[in-house]
């Protein structure tokens, strides 16, 4: 049986819609004698990331907990310096898929951003001039739960008023990809602006 036209998109945040450039942290790394990689390993260190996705700590305590993490290896003073400055760069939009969700939501289709992430979403969304640009955010840290979970996907099919059979989730990560399948809606991998080809035949009427 054909699956249902979908009527609504669910997008993933960064990686789809926002990119980070590596270069910034490895620049402050050098710069504070860290170790390569080192801001990245222990800020997205599960046990540390997990309560502040789920709305158990603050963003502010989440960056509070890197500093103290990176302590030991360059003093209190210039840890905090260093996570202060990774911490302003707060990434960059991607131009093509913004325009292709005002170019949707023009045609009738709903818009989500489907993201695991901190309190600090809805302050970084008006810095990168997004308020307006999405029907719906559904951020795991409000909802309390985060992808793949199926929880996490109903709640965002119900901030879009649609039945996840006609809901079209994506996302760069192949675990949100299989979660939100299993959820019931149908899920696209992201590997970049190509695949916004296939995105609008899927979306077509």
């Amino acid at each position: 049986m054909a699956r249902e036209r979908p009527t609504a998109l669910l997008l993933d945040f960064d990686g789809v819609l926002r990119h980070w450039d590596p270069a910034v942290a490895a620049g402050i790394e050098r710069e504070y004698g860290l170790s390569a990689g080192v801001l990245g390993e222990i800020a997205m260190h599960w046990g540390r990331l997990q309560p502040v996705l789920t709305g158990q700590v603050s963003h502010a305590d989440w960056v509070s907990s890197v500093a103290d993490a990176l302590t030991e290896s360059v003093g209190p003073d210039r840890a905090r310096a260093a996570v202060q400055q990774w911490q302003r760069y707060r990434g960059e939009l991607d131009a093509d898929v913004l325009a292709f969700v005002r170019e949707v939501r023009a045609a009738g289709v709903r818009v989500g951003l489907g993201t695991n992430a901190t309190d600090l979403l809805d302050t970084d969304l008006a810095e990168l001039g997004l308020v307006g640009e999405l029907d719906v955010v559904v951020n795991s840290s409000v909802v309390g739960v985060h992808k793949p979970a199926k929880e996490y996907f109903q709640a965002a099919c119900a901030a879009l008023e649609t039945p996840p059979v006609r809901v079209l989730f994506v996302d760069d990560e192949d675990w949100a990809v299989r979660g939100a399948r299993a959820a019931g809606l149908s899920a696209y991998r992201w590997s970049g602006p190509e695949g916004l080809r296939y995105l609008r035949a899927a979306l077509a009427h």
